[in-house]
C-alpha cells in the first residue's frame, strides 16, 4: 500500500510538473505571437514570473527528493533564457549618483497620473502634487517625460505646464493640444533644458485611445537627438475593476462573471496595443537621428509590445539596474511597465526607478552619454 501510494505520488508531481513546464513555455511564446490572433497565450505571458517560480520551486524541490526530475525544470529554464533575461536584471545594485557626469544627458520619465488633483485647493491631493513637484525637482534631469500630463487655463485648476516651465527650470516643451474652447488639456509632455528645434506627433487610430506619439529633436551643444514619449493603450480598469479582481482573489461568489469583465477588458486592451506597438515600431525605425525612447507601454517585459518595440535597442534599466523593476504600484509586484530605451549611439551609464507612491506609477531615470562614431 505505502509503495502504490509513493508511486501515485511521483506521478502526481511529474504531472504537475510538466503542466507548470507547459504553461511557462507558452508563457515564452507569447512575444513572437501576434496579440489579435493568440491573445489567450498573450494574457498568459502576464503570469510569466509566476510560472518561473513554480519552475525553480520543482527543479529545486526534484534536486532533493529525485534528482533526475529536475531535468524537467532545467529543460524548460534554457528554453526560456530570452524571456528570463528581459524579466531580471542581474546587476550588484549601486547608489544612483545624483551629480552627472561631464557630457551626460540625464533624461527622465514619468507617468504622473494628472498630478493626482487637478482643481485649485488644499486638500490631501494637491499636497501630494506638490510632492511630485519637488521630486521632479530634485531629480534634476535635462529632459523630463511624463504621461498623463495635466494642465488648464482656467484659474481655478492648476497651470502645470507654466508651472514645471518656470519653477523648475525646463525653458523648452513639447506639449501638442488644441484649442477648441475646452480649457482642460491632457496628454504627454516633453520637457528639454536643452533647445528643442523641431518636433512631431502621431496620433493613434480609432477604436484605440487617442494617447500619441511624440517625439523632439533636442540640440545639445552640436549634436541633435530625437526623444520619443508615448502612452499605449491601458485596460481602462476603473475602481469597480480592481474591485473585481479583489473578490476573485478571494475566491467570493461572482467569480464567472467578474472573470468574464477583467478578461474581455485586457483582450480589448492587447487588441489596441497591438496596432500602437506596430507605430512606434515603424516610426522608430525611420528616426534620422539618435534617439531615446521613454514611456508607459502597459505592458510587461514578456510580450509582443515590449519585444517589438524594443527590437536592438538598450533597455536602461536592464544595463544598470537589479531585480524586477516593478513600475506600476497596484495589482501585482512583478509589473514592469515603463521604459528607457536608446539606440546604440548611447552609452548607458546609470539608472534609477525613484519608488514614491504619489502616482500610481514610479518615476525611472537614467544617465545616458552621447558617444561619437
Amino acid at each position: 500500500m505505502a509503495t502504490r501510494f509513493r508511486l501515485f505520488t511521483k506521478r502526481f508531481f511529474i504531472f504537475c510538473n510538466a503542466g507548470i513546464v507547459l504553461f511557462f513555455l507558452l508563457a515564452c511564446l507569447a512575444p513572437y505571437l501576434d496579440p489579435q490572433k493568440w491573445w489567450l497565450i498573450s494574457l498568459l505571458g502576464l503570469g510569466f514570473p509566476f510560472l518561473l517560480l513554480a519552475v525553480v520551486v520543482f527543479m529545486v524541490w526534484w534536486l532533493f527528493v529525485k534528482r533526475k526530475f529536475a531535468l524537467i525544470s532545467l529543460v524548460a529554464l534554457v528554453l526560456g533564457l530570452q524571456s528570463i533575461h528581459v524579466f531580471f536584471a542581474f546587476h550588484i545594485p549601486k547608489k544612483f549618483n545624483q551629480k552627472k557626469e561631464p557630457g551626460s544627458i540625464r533624461i527622465a520619465s514619468w507617468n504622473v497620473a494628472r498630478f493626482i488633483e487637478m482643481k485649485r485647493n488644499n486638500n490631501k491631493g494637491s499636497q501630494t502634487r506638490l510632492k511630485m513637484m519637488e521630486l521632479i525637482k530634485e531629480q534634476d534631469a535635462d529632459i523630463f517625460c511624463m504621461q498623463e500630463f495635466f494642465t488648464s487655463l482656467n484659474p481655478d485648476w492648476y497651470a502645470n505646464l507654466e508651472y514645471v516651465r518656470t519653477n523648475l527650470n525646463y525653458p523648452y516643451y513639447y506639449y501638442s493640444h488644441d484649442h477648441d474652447g475646452d480649457k482642460h488639456f491632457f496628454g504627454n509632455v516633453i520637457f528639454s533644458r536643452y533647445p528643442i528645434i523641431d518636433s512631431g506627433m502621431i496620433r493613434y487610430p480609432r477604436p484605440t485611445l487617442p494617447e500619441s506619439l511624440m517625439h523632439a529633436d533636442i540640440k545639445v551643444n552640436d549634436d541633435t537627438i530625437r526623444v520619443y514619449t508615448t502612452h499605449l493603450q491601458s485596460l481602462q480598469f476603473r475602481k469597480s475593476d480592481y474591485d473585481k479582481i479583489d473578490q476573485i482573489k478571494d475566491a467570493d461568489d461572482g467569480l464567472v462573471s467578474n472573470s468574464k469583465t477583467i478578461f474581455s477588458k485586457m483582450k480589448k486592451g492587447l487588441s489596441y496595443r497591438k496596432i500602437q506597438t506596430d507605430i512606434v515600431r515603424q516610426v522608430l525605425d525611420d528616426s534620422p537621428y539618435p534617439f531615446l525612447f521613454c514611456g508607459d507601454l502597459n505592458d510587461v517585459p514578456n510580450s509582443y509590445t515590449y519585444f517589438t518595440i524594443k527590437g536592438d535597442l538598450q533597455d536602461a534599466f536592464l544595463k544598470k539596474g537589479f531585480g524586477i523593476g516593478r513600475s506600476f504600484s497596484s495589482l501585482s509586484p512583478t509589473l514592469r511597465i515603463d521604459y528607457l530605451f536608446a539606440d546604440d549611439h548611447f552609452k548607458i551609464n546609470q539608472f534609477n526607478r525613484v519608488v514614491k507612491n504619489y502616482s500610481d506609477h514610479y518615476l525611472i531615470i537614467s544617465d545616458v552619454k552621447l558617444e561619437r562614431p
